[in-house]
């Protein structure tokens, strides 16, 4: 618990001096409002509104975040336990990953409208792909002697998945998680940029039109906050789950 404590010090310590600095800078060099806001003029901005549009991005991001690492992890399961499978949709995966999302974002909005449903099937795209390499790069890292020690004890494939695979595969897979929580935020931040009317990106568009760089500045900042709100929850299931793995430092 102390050492947690004082882990949290240090990125508090550092934020605390950027935002004085920043403050003093602002006022230091009397740089304008719409071009650099002190973080008093940005604070000073957050409301209730701010907040019901974070929760909306929250939530958007949240529920994309969980379908696309069911999905991942089921499709690694499979790809693992048939190779003319994989080999022959591993591609397709590929190439979804290497399209970039603002280019899909306007379909699904045709397809899907400027609902919830789009801003969530967004989110769960750019989520997709890293759950399911490290899944299947964690399912397949199983030591040959553990392989061995189950064929010769006739495991069942489902003793060899849920007593073998599985556990060896945590590791990988929470690292995958708190990859694609920070991503969740930025699908759905993408999603609301093309159609939405309520959501952290449709704040930052419309400030952004009105030249109002205070409300941006929160809006960003309440992004980044969720997202270091959803890597830090991974980040401590991890500790809990993978308890028997030690992380030393130097």
């Amino acid at each position: 618990m102390k050492d947690s404590f004082k882990n949290a010090l240090y990125p508090l310590g550092f934020a605390a001096v950027f935002v004085v600095l920043w403050e003093l800078a602002v006022r230091w060099f009397d740089i304008p409002v719409y071009l650099l806001p002190a973080p008093s003029s940005v604070v000073s901005s957050m409301d209730a509104n701010l907040a019901s549009h974070m929760t909306v991005t929250l939530l958007e991001a949240l529920v994309g975040f969980l379908i696309a690492n069911v999905l991942g992890l089921l499709t690694a399961v499979i790809f693992v336990h048939s190779k003319p499978i994989e080999k022959g949709a591993f591609p397709l995966a590929i190439a979804l990953k290497t399209t970039p999302l603002v280019a899909l974002a306007p379909l699904l909005v045709v397809w899907m409208g400027t609902g919830y449903s789009s801003k969530v099937v967004a989110s769960m795209l750019i989520c997709f792909f890293p759950i399911l390499v490290n899944s299947v790069k964690g399912l397949k890292a199983i030591e040959h002697e553990a392989w061995e020690l189950f064929s010769t004890y006739k495991g069942s494939k489902w003793d060899m998945f849920w007593k073998l695979r599985l556990p060896t595969s945590l590791p990988y897979v929470l690292s995958a998680l708190k990859i694609s929580s920070s991503l969740a935020i930025v699908g759905a931040i993408v999603g609301e940029f093309v159609g939405a009317n309520k959501g952290l990106g449709y704040v930052v568009l419309v400030s952004s039109y009105h030249m109002d760089t205070p409300v941006m500045f929160s809006a960003i900042i309440a992004s980044a906050a969720c997202g270091l709100a959803l890597f830090w929850a991974i980040a401590w299931l991890e500790k809990k789950v993978i308890f028997w793995q030690r992380v030393d430092e130097a």
